[in-house]
Formats: C-alpha cells, sequence, structure tokens
C-alpha cells in the first residue's frame, strides 16, 4: 500500500438482515472520511474506507480482515456490525492494527485494542426501561431477541435490574435465530404473556418483520414495544401504520433538536442531496467510529495501537451527540428516548444514565 494514504477496513452490512441500515452506513461514513480529508488527512495522509461487508457469517468477516491486515493493505478497522462478527474480528487485530468498534452493544469489552464508540445498556436500555414505568406506566416486559450474543447479554442485564427495581418486571423471553422469517410464534408468547411492553432486540429485517407481523395482529393496541436498535431505516421499512407505541433510544437520531444534530443533517444532506439514504442512528455510529479512530491516531500521533490507550485517556471533542469523551476504551455520550410518528422519530427526552 503506498504511505501517501491510510486505508481502513470498513465493515459495515450489505447482506444479511442489517443489510437494511448498511447504505447509511457507508454514507456517515464517507461523509467522515471526508471531513478528515478536507482539514489535512490523518496524520497527514488520505483516509480511505475499504469496504468490507459485515453482514456474512461472522468468521468469513473475520477471515477477509485478518487477510486485510496481513497483506498490509489496512491499517485500521471500524465500522456497525453485530456483536457475533466483533468477537471474532477483535482477537484477529488485536494487537496488530487498532479496532474501533461503532454500534451500541452489550458492553463489557476489553480485549486490548478495541475502543467502543456505541451505546452500552447501563447508559441506553436500562435508563429508557426506567423512562417507560414512569411516565408511559408499562412496567412489565417480555424480550423478544435475535438469538446472539448482544440480545442475549442486553435481555440478561434487563432481569438483572428488573431484580432490583420495582418498576421493572421481565416476565418471559423468547429468542429466534438471525434472519427469521415467520414471527407468528413470537407475536403469539406476547400475548400469552400478559405483558404491558415488548423489548425488542432485533436488528435490522428482523424487527422490521416482527413489527408488521406484531400489528397484524392487533397487539399494537394494547402493548408498546422499546428497543434501543430502532432506527430511521428501520421505520420507514415497517410502515406508518405498525410503528403505534413503538419508542427508541440512542445517542443520535435524524430529528436530535440540538445545534450539533441538526448542523450533522445539514451536512449529510448537503453531501448527499436528495436521493441519498435514509439518515439514521446506526448510519451516524459509523461517522463516530471513523472520527474517533482518527481522533485517538491523532492524538497518539501513530496508528500503533499499543499507544492509543494512553491516548485515550482525557479525550474529549464535540461530535453530532454533542459533546463525547472517552473512559478507558469506552465512549460516553448523551443517550435519548423517542417515539415512532407514522414513518418518523420524534425525540421526547434525554435518558439519565
Amino acid at each position: 500500500m503506498g504511505r501517501d494514504a491510510v486505508e481502513i477496513a470498513f465493515v459495515v452490512p450489505r447482506s444479511g438482515p442489517a443489510g437494511i441500515v448498511g447504505p447509511s452506513c457507508e454514507a456517515c461514513g464517507l461523509l467522515a472520511a471526508d471531513e478528515i480529508n478536507a482539514t489535512g488527512g490523518l496524520l497527514g495522509r488520505e483516509l480511505r474506507l475499504r469496504i468490507v461487508d459485515g453482514g456474512r457469517a461472522p468468521r468469513a468477516v473475520a477471515r477477509e480482515v485478518d487477510a486485510l491486515v496481513s497483506a498490509g493493505a489496512v491499517e485500521g478497522v471500524t465500522g456497525w456490525h453485530i456483536s457475533a462478527v466483533r468477537q471474532v474480528v477483535a482477537p484477529v487485530v488485536s494487537g496488530r492494527v487498532p479496532y474501533v468498534y461503532s454500534p451500541l452493544y452489550e458492553g463489557g469489552e476489553r480485549t486490548p485494542g478495541v475502543f467502543l464508540a456505541g451505546e452500552t445498556p447501563d447508559r441506553q436500555l436500562l435508563p429508557a426501561l426506567t423512562w417507560m414505568a414512569r411516565e408511559v406506566g408499562v412496567r412489565t416486559w417480555c424480550v423478544v431477541g435475535d438469538d446472539y450474543v448482544w440480545p442475549i447479554a442486553s435481555a440478561r442485564a434487563a432481569r438483572d435490574y428488573a431484580r432490583r427495581s420495582a418498576d421493572v418486571d421481565v416476565v418471559d423471553e423468547v429468542f429466534v435465530p438471525l434472519g427469521t422469517p415467520d414471527f407468528g410464534p413470537a407475536v403469539r408468547r406476547v400475548e400469552r404473556s400478559g405483558a404491558q411492553g415488548v423489548l425488542m432486540l432485533l436488528v435490522g429485517s428482523d424487527a422490521v418483520l416482527f413489527n408488521r407481523a406484531f400489528a397484524a395482529a392487533g397487539l399494537d393496541a394494547a402493548c408498546v414495544r422499546f428497543s434501543p436498535l430502532m432506527e430511521e431505516n428501520m421505520v420507514l421499512a415497517t410502515g406508518a401504520d405498525a410503528t403505534r407505541d413503538l419508542y427508541a433510544s440512542a445517542g443520535f437520531f435524524e430529528a436530535l433538536p440540538t445545534a450539533s444534530g441538526l448542523e450533522f443533517s445539514r451536512r449529510y444532506a448537503e453531501r448527499f442531496g436528495v436521493d441519498a439514504p435514509v439518515l439514521g442512528s446506526l448510519g451516524e455510529s459509523c461517522y463516530e467510529g471513523v472520527t474517533l479512530l482518527a481522533r485517538l491516531a491523532e492524538r497518539a500521533g501513530s496508528l500503533a495501537p499499543g499507544e492509543w490507550a494512553a491516548a485515550a485517556d482525557t479525550l474529549a471533542y464535540d461530535s453530532p451527540r454533542g459533546t463525547v469523551r472517552m473512559t478507558g476504551n469506552h465512549l460516553v455520550q448523551s443517550v435519548y428516548l423517542a417515539r415512532a410518528d407514522g414513518l418518523d422519530l420524534d425525540v421526547l427526552a434525554q435518558l439519565t444514565p
């Protein structure tokens, strides 16, 4: 690879259930790279993103990333992909190149050289459950999730929280294979549980199909839904008829009414125009991932992952999510709760961790 450019493996979904958010992820990553290059590049070199399809089987993704790192074709890794992919990519790249994982996730990642830009349950999921109990009166929940690490660990966090809280009770849990085509059995299980709310831990098109089946069964008239992984593209695909009483939490929404959020939305629209992929919280996390990688590299003065831990200490900067700061290997940010209104997500509150 020519030393006039820094190439980064940008692992985002182009296939699978998460593929619905892939175009937004790619656009937001490109916007971050454009802005970095416009201000001198990364360590004085042009930043280029090499897209890797993160929607495939985890080991297939890890093999491609490993081959790119081994060939010297990339000097870092970032992007939005599910935790099952992160768990096999992290040990492959640890100690070789830095890895900035951009999505919300279940927490607890401590692999050396891995830095996390997304929300964790203690700041996103659990405060939302408290808010729902206090403001909406929803205290009993049935979990419906995909059967892999993020939903399972997040459900465990909700159960543990319920044991300590008089306001939250998890009455049932249903896990389905990633890419499930029929959510009829899961919807019937929710109905039998008698829960006031569904804690949705479903990815991409899985969430869309569940939402449609849930509304078709008429359960949206009696039971709310909340998801920490529900964004604008998924709401649009769900359709206005199936979004009644659907809530989400995230560090960013396209409708976030803050100066930094509105300014980011303006730059995105200016860069990509009217035919741009829908801007959503998951895509914006890729902007955060690329930006955080650049910030850490510049602060360390190097792309050597062993030097980044010290560089992360006290790092803080302004992002579309407002002021963010590093604590250990995690980016700490404000988190908001929104409710679907037809095809839009309206921000209702900032959550207290």
